[in-house]
């Protein structure tokens, strides 16, 4: 295809489809020759809409032939999946489970009916660990997804399979969503940039994890996530709360100086738990090239308690309610997760609530006061072995919390999402043998601006656009 390929970005290839350098037909077809290819191997999809997809991009070929450029959505023509935790309306929606029914869904949740505005072209599903509550996409009904840079490595989770399909170059963008860290975790493993927004910056048809689980993509660059977030974001007067409205267009951020901003760098986790010291060095090595950007590092802890971890529990195990499955059928983690939310009377939930609203308030009056970004291994270890993660849960489903891996993996951005800061993961480092590794970027409520720029910052001074999985 002329000046795009498997790793152009969704700006490059809609740039080119409006100019008429390259047809929807053609970009689907190669999306589609790339799953052929690999995804035997990575497994980053698990249905497909080949022929649904087709003639949507036969429909949008035709109108960009007879339309004025200038008419046309911004990713108009650029394929997208969807994970299979989300409504697409005709769709069937699995949950990663034997226990879900397979017949289609009624409706499409907002940021689906938000990607149709935009342009995008509905293409499969990717992989999830059953029900999301995990930190690598492993499930009974459709296996493991790998990390296109290991086969032998998770891609992480739960948007695993999101993951893996851009980083494989099956996608240039890939819908995601995150109620713990699983925009970002994936974004770590796979090389990718992955943006948690704001709590009601992405509007949704119901606020699961109150308001911590968040909507969003993982893209390839900075520039992609924030074109994205302009046109997923908006005010909705029915939800229940709207983050404010921008000042302007996200994507004008992108390569903005953010003026001189005190850094906060975290080399340590919670709980005692180590780091890798790969993890330690990419934080540090972003920190230093900020700070040689002209911002004033410091270094910080992160410092939570038994309690926010218990009471965080007691909300995730709460988000099951929304499922309308056969629970006789669901994976032995899920049952153990179940039973524990059954548990928990109406009181001790509401208290779980409110501990977490003080416990926000005592981590976020740390921004503009003390610093003004955080710095962070978005991990405190590298990708685990593919399938240790569902071994391990199934393994340790009645001793209750989390599998050791799956904290190890999220105690560094799950805080984030009951506090309702935006957080981005970027792709900065590597180890020695070219394995990701991701770097955290905090900004306080409702920054986003502040983040794409300091993000930006970090894409030019420590570049990531030319690595590819040797896949």
């Amino acid at each position: 295809m002329a000046g795009i390929d498997n790793y152009s970005t969704a700006l490059e290839i809609a740039a080119s489809i409006r100019a008429k350098d390259v047809s929807p037909l053609e970009v689907l077809d190669a999306s589609l020759a790339r799953i052929d290819a690999c995804n035997d191997r990575v497994n980053a999809l698990i249905w497909r809409n080949d022929d649904q997809a087709r003639a949507a991009a036969k429909a949008a070929a035709d109108r960009v032939a007879n339309s004025d450029p200038s008419e046309l959505p911004p990713f108009f023509g650029v394929p997208i999946p969807i994970k299979d935790l989300t409504w697409v309306a005709g769709w069937p929606v699995t949950y990663g489970s034997w226990a879900a029914p397979d017949k289609p869904s009624d409706e499409s949740e907002l940021i689906v009916e938000a990607f149709e505005r935009a342009g995008f072209v509905l293409t499969g599903r990717t992989n999830t660990p059953e029900f999301g509550p995990i930190t690598a996409s492993e499930n009974d009904r459709y296996g493991i997804t790998r990390n296109p840079w290991d086969l032998d490595r998770t891609p992480g989770g739960s948007s695993g399979g999101a993951g893996a399909a851009v980083a494989s170059g099956m996608f240039s963008v890939a819908h995601a969503n995150d109620g713990g860290g699983s925009i970002r975790i994936p974004a770590s493993c796979c090389g990718l940039v992955g943006l948690k927004v704001s709590r009601g910056r992405v509007p949704s048809l119901v606020k699961t994890w109150e308001g911590g689980a968040v909507e969003g993509v993982l893209t390839r660059d900075v520039a992609d996530t924030a074109a994205v977030l302009d046109v997923i974001t908006r005010p909705d007067r029915l939800q229940w709360y709207n983050a404010p409205t921008p000042d302007r267009p996200f994507v004008s951020e992108v390569g903005v100086d953010p003026g001189r901003l005190r850094i906060g760098l975290v080399t340590t986790a919670p709980f005692g738990l180590g780091i890798d010291p790969v993890c330690v060095e990419a934080a540090r090595t972003a920190a230093n090239a900020l700070e040689e950007l002209g911002h004033e590092i410091s270094e910080v802890e992160i410092e939570v308690g038994d309690e926010f971890l218990s009471a965080f529990l007691n909300v995730v195990n709460s988000g099951l309610a929304d499922y309308d499955v056969d629970w006789d059928r669901v994976e032995p983690h899920i049952k153990a997760n179940r039973k524990a939310a059954q548990a928990i009377d109406s009181l001790t939930y509401v208290r779980s609530v409110h501990d977490l609203q003080r416990f926000s308030r005592q981590v976020v009056n740390r921004w503009g006061t003390e610093f003004d970004l955080l710095v962070t291994p978005t991990m405190s270890i590298k990708p685990p072995r593919a399938g240790e993660i569902l071994a391990a849960v199934h393994g340790g489903a009645e001793s209750g919390g989390p599998a050791l891996q799956v904290f190890q993996m999220a105690v560094l951005t799950s805080a984030f999402n009951m506090t309702g800061q935006p957080a981005i993961s970027v792709p900065t480092h590597q180890t020695g043998s070219r394995l990701p590794v991701g770097v955290q970027l905090v900004a306080g409520p409702w920054e986003e601006a502040k983040l794409l720029q300091a993000a930006s910052q970090l894409e030019s001074a420590l570049p990531w656009a030319d690595r590819r999985p040797t896949i």
